[in-house]
């Protein structure tokens, strides 16, 4: 990734339009799109805001519109399409798809809504809003994947921090949504049809599989990110608990989002300043006339004897080999390896993961974790009205479930990352304890404890948030990274199972159960397209106590994984990828590159260390002359 240019001495002009190349192709504005992508892909999080305009409308009973939420999550999470499309194709097309299928899905929605169009038949709701859900998992393949392949070893912390994003999406479309149309929610359904697909189409071109090669600073750039992400939740917490006991004009909400944006776009400060680096290191290697000095006048043998970072030949020959044996199962038929699974950290073809048992205990732990937690967050529009909450406390438990979506998001990612390198703590028992402290909320929920909804909203939303990065790193460390695009999406099906068996076959069966008992006890008739409504602690108390269950046997699931893999994360599972880069810098040198990847980053540790710089440079001619 080195920009050819005049360096420092060719003027301001040139200068300057290097540099504007160099921002533009580097890896740090790949993120910062990646992050505004992700701020916007949580439209699915808020679905209990407009439910509502959608069941009075169209005049829908509980379990058809837990039935239109559960093809939501279907389309959402099934992205085997969008994976395997990403396997063959780049990601500004997977990208460009994903906007087109948000914006046709929600607008439809939107027509049905305000009357625009006939009402429509169920079965075109369901496919409307499958289609506009299913947009989230292209922008999920497009930018996530390719951030997590770009920045292989710090795969935890990427994921945590993009996966925050999303969760914190929903309160950051909601604080425009109140700027752009005040109270008006039918218009919030427009709002995330056009805004994520206008976001996609503008870094289509930057969003793009790039050779980085690892930074020392790497994970300090990662946490300035997140120093940013939780100014912004900050900001929401703060002013969604000023929004409840205050009421806001126009100009307010506008102020408000305007601080919004402000703190979306401010990580494209730390982008500039990062680029800025890595240019300069680029023009010091290019004008530093000692390292060309060193690649001309030696020989690649002595170089590799020299050069301790370059590997040794039999771990290159290892690498080798193992890319000549990849080479060979390539020609073998699919099936043929589809039950031959290799070590956990080698890269598994898609029909090996999916036969392995390893897979299908983490499917089985996830379809009851997420399945439970998304079933409490798409019915708190209704258990809030339920237990007597009035309608601006349930804009607050959908703010907070976003919030603390994404501090689950980013803190599973990064805590995780860090008591895996530095404790070699285990993933999936993580995961585990999670799922187990999910429970408390679907407690608080089942028996209706007196302001018990606010704490509910705040655990489930962090055990929502906090399982998703998990998932993904989970599979990616296992399985690989050659087929992660498939594996990623199919890892996001076992939520919508979860949210069929446990919203629509149980929370909404026993929530209509129990309104049409209330209205054969106040001797009421329901009229054919009259909305069924039901109050009382009773409406989902039976159906929490049995999603708890489902979840505590879910987290017995996952401990089960947790001991199958507890030898393989006590290993160092990121060698693999340090030898790949080692044996890359070494092909490089034996070509006769003139710049290598080492110096360009000792260069850019002289930025960071002048004073280093002038010691080296006093003792350098010495060591050139032995």
């Amino acid at each position: 990734m080195v920009v050819a240019g005049s360096g420092f001495g060719g003027g301001g002009m040139p200068n300057m339009k290097n540099f504007a190349v160099q921002i533009l192709t580097g890896p740090w504005l790949m993120v910062f799109g990646s992050l505004l992508i992700m701020s916007a892909a949580g439209a699915t999080y808020i679905f209990s805001l407009y439910s509502t305009d959608i069941k009075t409308s169209l005049g829908y009973d509980q379990t058809t519109l837990n039935l239109l939420s559960f093809f939501k999550d279907l389309g959402t999470n099934v992205g085997v399409l969008a994976g395997l499309i990403a396997e063959v194709t780049p990601p500004w097309f997977v990208l460009s798809v994903g906007a087109v299928l948000n914006f046709f899905g929600y607008f439809m929605i939107w027509l049905a809504v305000t009357k625009r169009i006939a009402t429509p038949q169920v079965w075109h709701m369901c496919l409307y809003i499958c289609i506009g859900a299913n947009s989230q998992s292209f922008a999920n393949t497009g930018s996530l994947v390719t951030c997590v392949k770009n920045f292989p070893e710090s795969r935890g912390v990427v994921l945590g921090i993009l996966k925050g994003y999303v969760g914190l999406s929903g309160a950051i479309i909601t604080q425009l949504y109140l700027a752009f149309y005040g109270d008006d929610s039918k218009a919030l359904i427009l709002l995330i049809g056009w805004l994520p697909a206008a976001i996609s189409l503008c870094f289509v071109r930057t969003i793009r599989m790039m050779k980085v090669a690892h930074q020392d600073n790497e994970l300090k750039v990662f946490y300035k990110f997140l120093y940013i992400s939780l100014g912004l939740a900050s900001f929401l917490m703060i002013i969604i608990i000023v929004e409840k006991k205050f009421v806001f004009t126009g100009p307010e909400y506008g102020g408000s989002a305007a601080m919004v944006l402000f703190l979306l776009f401010l990580p494209l400060g730390v982008v500039i300043i990062e680029e800025y680096k890595l240019w300069e290191a680029k023009n010091r290697a290019l004008n530093d006339p000692s390292p060309l000095k060193i690649v001309t006048e030696k020989s690649s043998s002595e170089l590799s004897k020299e050069n301790t970072e370059v590997p040794s030949s039999s771990s290159t020959a290892k690498i080798l080999a193992n890319n000549e044996s990849s080479n060979d199962e390539a020609n073998v038929s699919c099936w043929k390896t589809a039950f031959k699974t290799p070590n956990r950290g080698e890269d598994y073809t898609i029909l090996q993961a999916l036969f392995s048992l390893d897979m299908f205990i983490l499917f089985l732990a996830t379809t009851c974790g997420v399945g439970g937690t998304l079933t409490a967050i798409d019915n708190l529009g209704q258990i809030g009205t339920s237990l007597g909450y009035p309608k601006r406390s349930i804009s607050t438990f959908v703010s907070l479930v976003s919030i603390w979506n994404y501090l689950g998001r980013v803190s599973s990612g990064f805590v995780s990352e860090i008591f895996l390198t530095k404790y070699k703590f285990p993933r999936p028992l993580m995961l585990t304890l999670i799922m187990l402290f999910s429970c408390v909320g679907h407690l608080l929920i089942a028996f209706g404890v007196p302001g018990g909804l606010y704490i509910a909203s705040v655990i489930i939303g962090f055990c929502f948030g906090a399982q998703w990065p998990l998932l993904f790193a989970i599979i990616s460390e296992i399985f690989g990274l050659k087929y992660y695009s498939t594996l990623y999406n199919f890892g996001s099906v076992a939520s919508p199972i979860g949210s069929y068996i446990l919203n629509v076959k149980v929370a909404g069966n026993l929530y209509d159960k129990e309104a049409k008992k209330q209205l054969t006890a106040l001797g009421i008739v329901r009229k054919a397209g009259e909305d069924l409504d039901c109050n009382g602690v009773e409406c989902f108390k039976l159906s929490f106590i049995i999603i708890t269950a489902a979840t505590v046997f879910g987290t017995v699931v996952s401990f089960l994984l947790t001991l199958r893999t507890k030898k393989f994360y006590k290993s160092d599972i990121y060698k693999k990828f340090r030898e790949e880069l080692k044996a890359a810098e070494m092909e490089m040198m034996t070509a006769g590159d003139v710049i290598r990847l080492s110096e360009i980053k000792a260069a850019e540790n002289d930025i960071h260390n002048p004073k280093e710089k002038a010691t080296e440079n006093d003792v350098e001619p010495t060591i050139k002359a032995r």
